[in-house]
């Protein structure tokens, strides 16, 4: 059972990613506010739900959150300050975009730098520990999915609709064949034949 609070504030924003490991799209993050005591239970990390379930939950969330916002960095950003600071951008703009201003912030992961006076902790996989960061993964999820596939063209050249921009064969195999697109972070690695070998 995942769990309401950690911070003992009303307000306590729970905030997530996706996309740090893509090849291609922006970085997404989204942060959620749930009304005390919330309990729903099917809510969990994204990453442990199958589609159907995101986007059912999604609805879900849209719904019942006292508040809600979704923030992006996109692939330029990325390239220009890298992908982890580019993280913490996104984050700032699902802060900032929040209806209501956050007593607390509940980041998914180990690390976060901020010029906020807004307390925080950072919970190692907290998306399978606290409901509203477990909402957030759902939200900035399920965003990014709909953004990759609605680029038409390049989802159905990339398989956007299936890998969403992340490394997999198919999509190495597809930027081997028609090169990169305008939405591809020209930082990462894109092909095969630039991987480091290991013996």
């Amino acid at each position: 059972m995942l769990l309401s609070n950690y911070s003992g504030y009303t307000l306590e924003a729970g905030i997530d990613e996706a996309g740090r490991g893509c090849l291609a799209g922006p970085v997404v993050a989204a942060a959620v506010i749930l009304p005390v005591d919330y309990r729903h239970p099917l809510l969990n990390d994204s990453k442990q739900l199958n589609k159907k379930q995101r986007e059912q939950l999604r609805e879900v969330i849209l719904q019942d959150a006292v508040c809600w916002a979704v923030g992006e960095a996109s692939p330029t950003e990325i390239d220009e300050v890298n992908i982890l600071n580019a993280t913490y951008l996104a984050m700032h703009r699902a802060v900032a975009g929040l209806q209501q201003h956050p007593e607390y912030l509940l980041i998914d992961g180990n690390r976060f730098k901020t010029n906020l006076t807004t307390p925080y902790a950072c919970i190692v996989k907290g998306d399978g520990k606290y409901l509203a960061i477990a909402a957030a993964s759902v939200l900035a999820k399920t965003h990014r999915d709909d953004y990759m596939c609605s680029l038409t063209g390049e989802c159905e050249k990339y398989g956007w609709a299936q890998n969403a921009g992340y490394p997999t064969k198919q999509h190495r195999e597809a930027i081997e064949k028609y090169g990169a697109s305008a939405y591809h972070r020209q930082s990462f690695t894109l092909l095969f034949k630039q991987l480091p070998l290991f013996i």
